[in-house]
């Protein structure tokens, strides 16, 4: 198994720190690190902007710190988009777009059990990017298609070359948006939104899977032909464990789960110690156990990482680094009471 289990951590990418130096070492001091997107750093850092880059029609405005797009400028800048489209480069991550990426890439990650890359996926910038109408380009027949495809290209580089340092690397990829994907309110179907969703993963190398933060239809992801899913078991616990046969499932097919159990926003944290996270999770636990999913053989296939990103605190960055901290604690606590290597 190249992606490692037994309770190793991880975070998610997105963090709060304007210092570049100080962000990546506090994402070097997971098991498996990551590098980190720094939106209050750039806004070129932003997660949609990040995946942005070379996108045709695209519209940013960095004073206003807008993006939005254009079915005009979409139309004329297509030709060059296509010419570049077997090359795996264009897709890539530029300087101008991270301040870490490529210096993450210079490092010697060789001894770590793995390390990892992510890139918002095409479902939440379809939803978040809007055209001049207002209207999600998701929606759009003609747009969504080549969004699937330049999307998972853009997966796929990053990958290549995150497994030149380190063999056993992984991409996620980041959808907020799924847990919007199925409500009245969306606007997109659930036979087509599968189907794309599928058509999507197809094109994705693997190891790949899918972080979010939300609480979307687990059958639904948990059926997708995925490695790993990172989720935020803090606030979404009790809903996920509810389904232990989706899940069963998904570990069965060789599937991992990153269990997001630190808070990072500043009031839960302070209500939280280490005991009670521990209590939280393993009482999670307790109910796949009931259900037939054997601990040993789940907490082989689990990670543990914070349960979200998180921005807005107050303090900047100190809780999302004391969140981090405990992360490291719990895993070592954890690893030690379950005997795992």
């Amino acid at each position: 198994m190249s992606i490692p289990g037994n309770l190793l951590t991880t975070a998610m990418a997105v963090m709060p720190h304007k210092d570049v130096d100080r962000a990546l070492k506090v994402a070097l001091s997971m098991d498996v690190p990551f590098w980190p997107q720094l939106p209050h750093y750039n806004y070129y850092e932003d997660m949609y902007v990040q995946a942005s880059e070379h996108f045709p029609g695209i519209v940013l405005d960095m004073e206003k710190r807008t993006l939005r797009f254009s079915m005009e400028k979409f139309i004329s800048e297509f030709e060059e988009a296509m010419a570049h489209f077997d090359e795996p480069d264009y897709f890539d991550i530029s300087d101008t777009y991270s301040a870490v990426y490529n210096r993450f890439l210079e490092l010697d990650l060789s001894d770590r059990p793995s390390i990892r890359g992510q890139l918002e996926g095409p479902i939440s910038f379809g939803f978040n990017v809007a055209d001049e109408n207002d209207r999600p380009i998701l929606f759009d027949d003609t747009v969504r298609p080549f969004m699937l495809e330049f999307m998972a290209k853009r997966v796929n580089i990053q990958l290549t070359r995150l497994k030149k340092l380190n063999p056993n690397a992984f991409m996620f990829v980041d959808e907020p948006g799924l847990q919007f994907l199925f409500s009245a309110m969306a606007g997109y179907g659930d036979v087509a939104a599968k189907a794309d969703m599928e058509t999507f993963f197809s094109m994705i190398e693997r190891p790949r899977g899918v972080h979010l933060c939300g609480n979307p239809d687990w059958d639904f992801l948990l059926g997708q032909d995925l490695d790993i899913l990172s989720l935020d078991v803090y606030s979404n616990g009790e809903v996920f464990a509810s389904y232990a046969p989706s899940i069963r499932k998904f570990l069965d097919r060789g599937g991992i789960l990153v269990w997001g159990i630190v808070p990072t926003n500043f009031e839960p944290f302070e209500e939280e110690n280490m005991i009670s996270l521990e209590k939280r999770l393993e009482e999670i636990w307790s109910v796949l156990g009931k259900k037939g999913i054997d601990l040993e053989f789940l907490l082989s296939r689990s990670m543990l990482s914070p349960a979200t990103c998180c921005l807005v605190n107050p303090d900047g960055e100190k809780t999302v680094e004391e969140a981090f901290k405990m992360i490291k604690q719990l895993s070592q606590r954890l690893r030690g009471k379950y005997g795992l290597p």
